[in-house]
């Protein structure tokens, strides 16, 4: 995969059955490395999608836990059964609304579940910490979002406990020498994604003619980003960086709702309905990514288009479907 990374190397993954995870993960067994993976398959939502990602990975170099991370014991006895060249840190519970309704479960996962895999690192002397972070820590800040942009007003419980495990990774950095990388997503579609987030809803709504559900006037844009780009920029982070948060984005300009559903109507062959709702207080208007750190660091840049990244999210519902149509959407 790339220079940092030797073949027969053993990762440790977790949310492995995760969107991005699972794609983390196929990409270094393509690589010849060895994953060990973690999951607790919880149900904010289908389990069964999960289950389908994770049936890309089986392979004898990939080990499979079903567990949780915020269980301290469970992980402990991981660690002590292999030595972990990375760990990748992928679980969480994602998504801006649904922390606002459960902020606790946020909190528990994302932030000490983050320090209870630091603590093991530490404990086990695992040197190597990729985290995965959220633009939507630059709420309010002048775009393009800058690594360098202060960061301490976060407007969601979601955004707040990610910023509470990147600021734990740079105590473990500075106390005891982990070398960590942040690595703060925008936006991330493709196939088998998340029901929860826009593209995977928008598919299904505008095929089946159900009315789309929009926040706001569609003019809000999001700096979207295919989640195999993600996935390469997560492992090229793998490298000796000391402690760095670097943007992973599409680095180009900003695609508005409005613009990607006529994109999809056109991949579909249907015109969308659409049932416009108010602007939600927690979402942001727009993000864009400013990537030149992850081209300098990482020698990174996202390579697959929009139109070729809907092209796969499409394809990848309508061969499977009517699994693919039946997913329940949280």
């Amino acid at each position: 995969m790339n220079s940092t990374t030797q073949p027969g190397s053993t990762y440790f993954v977790t949310g492995c059955g995760g969107f991005i995870a699972s794609r983390v993960s196929r990409l270094l067994l393509d690589s010849g490395h060895r994953v060990v993976g973690i999951d607790n398959l919880n149900d904010y939502y289908s389990p069964e999608l999960k289950r389908h990602r994770l049936e890309s990975l089986e392979s004898d170099r990939f080990v499979f836990h079903e567990a949780d991370i915020e269980d301290a014991q469970a992980l402990a006895k991981i660690f002590d059964a292999d030595k972990f060249d990375a760990v990748f840190n992928l679980a969480a519970r994602a998504g801006v609304r649904y922390s606002m309704e459960n902020p606790y479960v946020y909190l528990s996962t994302n932030s000490l579940g983050s320090l209870n895999l630091i603590d093991q690192m530490h404990r086990t002397g695992v040197s190597k910490f990729v985290l995965a972070s959220t633009s939507s820590l630059y709420a309010g800040q002048p775009m393009p979002f800058q690594e360098s942009l202060p960061v301490n007003t976060p407007i969601s419980p979601y955004a707040a406990s990610k910023k509470a495990a990147e600021v734990m990774a740079y105590s473990y950095h500075h106390l005891y020498k982990l070398d960590v990388s942040i690595c703060r997503y925008f936006t991330v579609y493709g196939p088998a994604g998340r029901p929860d987030m826009s593209i995977f809803r928008f598919i299904r709504w505008i095929d089946e003619g159900t009315p789309i559900e929009l926040f706001g006037d569609g003019e809000q844009s999001r700096d979207f980003t295919y989640v195999d780009d993600i996935a390469r920029g997560t492992i090229l982070a793998a490298k000796p960086v000391g402690y760095e948060i670097i943007n992973l984005g599409g680095g180009g300009t900003p695609v508005s709702l409005n613009t990607l559903i006529a994109m999809l109507e056109e991949r579909l062959g249907k015109k969308a309905k659409i049932n416009y709702k108010p602007f939600h207080q927690a979402d942001m208007m727009t993000t864009s990514a400013d990537i030149s750190k992850a081209k300098e660091l990482l020698d990174w840049t996202p390579e697959v288009s929009l139109e070729e990244g809907l092209d796969a999210s499409v394809d990848w519902y309508r061969q499977n479907q009517p699994w693919s149509q039946q997913i329940p959407l949280p």
